[in-house]
């Protein structure tokens, strides 16, 4: 009976112990975040995706107490940053931009070269911004409004062209379901960037092009080239007088080159939630509101479930644009 005492308080002992050291290192695992936040921005610096989430790290590194550094991994149309994030270790110390085209155009596109699967490799934070477009055309077209353009194209079928930033950008898929939708032929464009595309139309080479609102700004207000339309859900503060697409006759258009912040799948829900949080927060300050406006974007914000859903409509309506349009990634 004494042995089996002295063996029972031994087992006791050894468990106090265990307890006591498990608890201690529960205790000396530091909260989040503790160090170093690795942002990936999977674009170019110094562009206007690079600049942006800048601002917005800037921001978030007051909210969440910690040192956040950019990381810019370019290339493959944002494919190449987007696969770090979706590779590194779901710790909160490695999130990252996502955008329209490795999000919700190049799985589709292009899915022999996108090397993760959105839906199970990535976790959806918060939508920051969604950036409409401005359907443009050169002083010398003669079409004041869309329907004029419309019955232009219409009687020369494939005879007009619009520009575009490259393959499956925002600009090219704008033109291509601004086709779709008005039952009209255009002949596509693509350019290596938007600049050399935005510098032929004002030149007169091209005749139309959809330009991210942000950069067609100066073009038209020296009146090199003239406004037919927007391809928000709303006007644009911007641009008052100036007409949604929806507005001009082609109900339910809408395009938007949007970006939002991503991690790993697999980051705890409370990293995820903290994030969130202080984002939103930060999209509610005045200097970044009017920062937004200044660029003809538009504020963002809500649950990491939204940002979710947008992904998922997004991927869905360019799908089947890129279907109807029979587009083929070269």
């Amino acid at each position: 009976m004494r042995r089996f005492s002295l063996r029972l308080a031994a087992l006791c002992t050894w468990a106090l112990a265990g307890a006591t050291a498990f608890s201690a290192a529960a205790q000396a695992e530091p909260a989040w975040p503790a160090k170093p936040i690795t942002f990936i921005v999977p674009y170019s610096a110094g562009g206007f995706a690079d600049t942006r989430m800048r601002l917005i790290a800037s921001k978030l590194e007051k909210e969440l107490g910690a040192t956040i550094v950019i990381e810019n991994k370019a290339g493959a149309g944002g494919v190449i940053g987007t696969a770090h994030i979706a590779k590194a270790k779901p710790d909160g110390y490695t999130i990252g931009s996502g955008h329209l085209a490795p999000l919700a155009v190049n799985p589709t596109l292009t899915p022999k070269t996108v090397p993760y699967q959105v839906k199970s490799d990535l976790a959806p934070i918060v939508l920051i911004e969604q950036a409409p477009l401005v359907l443009n055309v050169h002083q010398g077209v003669p079409a004041q409004t869309v329907q004029e353009l419309i019955a232009l194209a219409k009687k020369d079928p494939g005879g007009i062209s619009f520009g575009s930033s490259g393959m499956g950008g925002a600009h090219h898929l704008s033109g291509e379901l601004f086709a779709h939708q008005a039952g009209i032929k255009l002949s596509h464009v693509p350019y290596k960037g938007g600049a050399p595309a935005a510098a032929d139309l004002m030149a007169g080479h091209i005749p139309m092009m959809f330009e991210m609102g942000y950069a067609a700004m100066p073009a038209i207000k020296s009146g090199k080239v003239r406004p037919l339309a927007v391809t928000s859900a709303q006007r644009l503060p911007l641009l008052p007088d100036v007409p949604t697409l929806a507005e001009s006759g082609l109900a339910g258009f809408e395009s938007t080159n949007w970006q939002g912040i991503i991690a790993p799948a697999g980051v705890p829900r409370d990293i995820v939630d903290k994030i969130n949080a202080a984002a939103n927060r930060v999209l509610q300050q005045p200097d970044v509101i009017a920062a937004f406006e200044e660029t003809a974007g538009q504020v963002g914000g809500g649950s990491p479930e939204d940002f979710a859903r947008l992904i998922q409509s997004e991927t869905a309506k360019w799908a089947q644009t890129i279907s109807a349009a029979k587009l083929e990634a070269k």
